[in-house]
């Protein structure tokens, strides 16, 4: 995947994002179900796993007020959607907020200011009417929509990923074209964002070692999935499988 596919996928998901963000529970990975229970004896948590899911399960419970309050509740929150839209928007920020260093034109420098006075002469109307345009042209270029921003409130997840793709593709505007090193720069930030985006929202395909050995051979077990496709548990050894359509049946 480009870095343009990755930007455009994530400016075109974050609504999706937005959804899930008060929204049930996403699959978990590997995922639960019928092969998961015929698959029971094969599984344990990873330690660091369940300690992470304790934290959230943690965090959430002081986002909850007591129902014995009075006024509105806070609606839950799905903490793993709201910490990878967190990551992902400080990403692109710090990623647009390098690449527009280096590659956005410093505005146009205005003249100097003229003292007022009366032209008496068709040289002197001239010289303030190309005075004036120039001022004109000065205010225009520095506020040009087009040019990144590092002050203000920040600009949004899509926004920003929008603009990294409108340099990525050479769109025109008050930059110069992207050097190497900022092409690889974003092309770095927007495959890891995109990847966070995609397995926050489970349309990706995926891959994870499960715990406990074949129990056939003894050899490691893989699992596959995601995207829509059933899950699939193979043995990197014996080649053995377990399907969801077979645990299924």
């Amino acid at each position: 995947m480009t870095a343009a596919d990755s930007l455009r996928t994530i400016a075109l998901r974050w609504t999706d994002l937005d959804d899930a963000l008060g929204g049930a529970s996403a699959p978990v990975w590997p995922p639960a179900g019928r092969m998961t229970d015929y698959l029971r004896s094969l599984e344990e948590l990873d330690a660091e796993e369940q300690e992470a899911e304790r934290h959230r399960a943690l965090a959430l419970r002081t986002l909850e007020r007591d129902p014995a309050q009075l006024g509105e509740r806070p609606i839950p929150i799905r903490l793993r959607i709201h910490d990878t839209m967190r990551v992902v928007h400080a990403s692109l920020l710090a990623c647009a907020d390098a690449v527009a260093e280096t590659v956005q034109r410093q505005p146009i420098r205005p003249p100097a200011p003229r003292r007022a006075a009366v032209a008496r002469t068709r040289a002197e109307r001239i010289a303030w009417q190309d005075h004036a345009r120039q001022v004109e042209l000065a205010q225009k270029d520095a506020a040009d929509p087009r040019r990144w921003k590092w002050t203000g409130t920040r600009p949004t997840a899509p926004y920003t990923a929008l603009w990294l793709y409108a340099r990525v593709q050479g769109a025109s505007g008050p930059f110069r074209p992207l050097a190497e090193r900022e092409e690889r720069l974003i092309t770095s930030v927007a495959r890891e964002a995109c990847g966070r985006v995609e397995a926050a929202l489970d349309i990706a395909a995926r891959r994870a070692g499960l715990s406990h050995p074949c129990p056939d051979c003894g050899g490691q077990l893989e699992m596959y999935g995601g995207a829509g496709a059933l899950p699939v548990a193979r043995c990197r050894a014996c080649g053995r499988t377990w399907s969801g359509q077979a645990a299924a049946a």
